[in-house]
Order: structure tokens, then sequence, then C-alpha cells
């Protein structure tokens, strides 16, 4: 295998009992991102299967409510992380910094550089995370392309030291991922489980994805010490599921299930319904494929449409920001099937959308993404808006 790990001492035995099924890009066709058009979006069914209990669904149409700007010029905002305490956190993929934004005022304050960070293309600094015992420890994780693979690294952030100055020295939690000018996936989040889950892209080399050997283009489940999570099913390997393009969008429902978004190459862009050890396809099948060795997709969307970065679940639905569809789409569920048609929302007004995040109470942060090389930046870009959405 070409997963590299830090030697960490043996523990979380009894994380071994958690649940090992239940709790559970940002390009299109090389080299440039989502380059084609195709036939339109298709929806996927919406009954439940046979012995499934039904679930409350969400109103077929909901809405959008730009309620305001949060901040603006911001340079090439990629990850957000909100504080438990209040503020949001931001990392600058072709800066390779993590801004502090006060969500009142707009305020932005740097922590620091991250160092090690080698951004071209695609690659950068991606993902953030904060320790799901942060109150206590005050860590925050970072992926990160560097010199020769993508990574991820732990840092102490300390408050009380001066702006620039408030990371500590990166602890290096995993490496060997691989890393091309394309499809470094990125996105990273502590699931209901504690573990930490990492969507990676094949760096434009189709064949790692079908190779469970290599970490590319997968979904990974680690420990937050970087060692495969207990009860990963495939033994002493951090994969969780395979068979994927470029997963840069994760995000849990209420009862604990993982959705995942996922760049097409010309064909079809998908969100998916994440189960372990399942195989999603790619390279073989592009959206929803009559084999079923794969897993068909909860829907799928032309490239032109989506090009779908980060998602997030908030009242019964995934909301899934599109970079080259400019657009955020709702799509309102009943298990882990689309149940009703995806709504489009603010087509166009905001330009790229690369992150979105539940913010509590009917609420999202949502980030643009129109100075990261492929947009057209108005004045003001890039900024963090706060949505009211039902």
């Amino acid at each position: 295998m070409i997963v590299q790990r830090r030697a960490v001492p043996a523990v979380l035995a009894a994380a071994a009992l958690l649940l090992t099924a239940g709790c559970s890009s940002d390009s299109g066709g090389s080299p440039g991102e989502q380059a084609s058009t195709t036939p339109s979006r298709t929806a996927a069914g919406s009954s439940a299967p046979p012995g499934q209990a039904a679930e409350e669904t969400p109103p077929a149409k909901g809405s959008v409510k730009v309620v305001r700007t949060v901040a603006e010029g911001l340079d090439s905002p990629w990850g957000l992380a909100p504080l438990p305490g209040g503020g949001l956190l931001v990392s600058s993929r072709d800066d390779a910094t993590i801004v502090r934004v006060d969500d009142k005022t707009g305020k932005k304050s740097e922590l620091g550089e991250v160092p090690g960070v080698s951004a071209a293309g695609e690659g950068g600094l991606l993902g953030i995370a904060l320790s799901p015992d942060y109150a206590s420890d005050h860590t925050v994780y970072a992926y990160f392309t560097s010199a020769s693979d993508n990574r991820i690294v732990r840092m102490i952030y300390d408050e009380q030291k001066p702006a620039g100055e408030q990371l500590g020295a990166p602890d290096t939690v995993y490496k060997g991922i691989p890393k091309g000018f394309i499809h470094n996936g990125g996105r990273i989040g502590f699931g209901p489980d504690k573990m930490l889950y990492v969507g990676t892209g094949e760096s434009g080399d189709t064949g790692l994805s079908q190779d469970k050997d290599s970490v590319g283009g997968k979904i990974l489940r680690l420990t937050p010490e970087g060692e495969p999570a207990p009860g990963n099913p495939f033994p002493d390997s951090p994969v969780y599921s395979y068979g994927h393009r470029n997963v840069q969008g994760l995000a849990w429902d209420t009862r604990q299930r993982l959705f995942a978004s996922e760049f097409g190459q010309d064909t079809w862009d998908e969100l998916n319904a994440i189960e372990p050890g399942g195989n999603y396809g790619w390279p073989e099948a592009e959206g929803r494929s009559g084999d079923k060795g794969f897993h068909n997709p909860v829907d799928q969307w032309t490239t032109a449409e989506a090009s779908p970065s980060g998602i997030a679940y908030a009242e019964g639905s995934v909301w899934m920001a599109g970079l080259r569809g400019k657009r955020l789409w709702r799509i309102p569920l009943n298990g882990t099937k689309s149940s009703a048609e995806p709504q489009a929302f603010l087509e166009g007004e905001y330009g790229r959308l690369r992150t979105v995040v539940a913010a509590g109470g009917g609420r999202l942060w949502l980030v643009t993404s129109n100075t990261d090389g492929r947009g057209g930046p108005k004045a003001g870009d890039d900024r963090i808006l706060e949505l009211r959405v039902t």
C-alpha cells in the first residue's frame, strides 16, 4: 500500500463497538473543471426499500433567503469550520492561511500560515475540521497538498498569542494520499462516531479508484490519531468506500447516515449515500449504472448544472454547493432516497459556490469561490453568506 501513517499507541479498543454500518472535483474532464454539457438531470426514485420504516419527509418545495453577507474580501476560500463559542475559521487554498471571521461583524483575523503547503492547480490548503474534543484540546485539523502528496495535519489554536502566530507546529496525522494538478479531494469532517472521514480524489489516475490498496478516489475513516478506524470494512485499512472520482462534500443526517458529493467527468455529477465497503463505480460507471456491483447515486446532475463541492444537511434535505453550476441545490430526502425533485437556488447570483455548512436553526453558511482562478471575481469576492432555508 502507498498509505503511510503515524505510529500511535494502541487505543480505542472500546471504539470497536461503534457503528460500522449505520453510523456512518473540483474538476470535470482533464485538465479543466467540468468542461462539457450533456443531457439534463434525471431524478432518482423516492420509494423506500422493502422493510425500511417510513421517515418523515420535508416539503417537496423549499426556500432560500440570503439573510446577509457575513464577510467579504476572502482569497481562494475552501474549508470552513464554525467555532463552538462563535466565529468561523476559513482556509485559503492558495495563501495556505487560516483566518478567523467574526460572524457578527465580519472582522477577519489571521491565525497563521500552515507550513508545507504546495498550492498549484486544484491543490493547496483545502478542508479544515475541529477536533471532537475541541473544547479541551483546541485542535484544528487541515488537509493540504504538499510537494509530494496530500496529507492531514493537526495544530493547536492558541487565541492568546498575537494574530498570525496562533497556530502551533503541525503534527502530521496521515500522509501518502495521491496528489495531482487536479482531483485532490480535500474535504474532512468528524462523524457522529468521532472518527475522521476524508474525501480523496484519484489525482487524474482513474485506476486508483478501484484499487483498494490505494487511498486515491476513496472515502477514508480514521481515528483522530490517523489510524484505520475500528470497524472499517477492510482489515487494517483506512478505506471506508471506494470507486470515487473526486469527493469534496461530506455530511451526516440526523440518523447518522453519511452522504457525499462527487464530481463526474463529462456526463454526471453525483450525490451518494455512503455504505461501508461500498463501490461507487468510477471509472466503470459515471452516474447511475445497471451494474449491481456499484451503488447508484441518490441523484445525478449534468456537469454544467453542478460540479459539486461542499454539502450540508439541514431541514430534512442535503444542500449542495455548485462550482461550475453556480447554484445551491436542495435535495429533499426520505431516508437515503430523494423524496422530490431537487431545487436550484441562487443560480448565477453569487458565482461559483464552494462550501456550505449547517449553522443551526434552519440556517446555513455559504462560501463563494470566484477567486480560485476559474471564476470571474467581482468587487467583494470572495464572501461568506448567511442563509435561512426551509
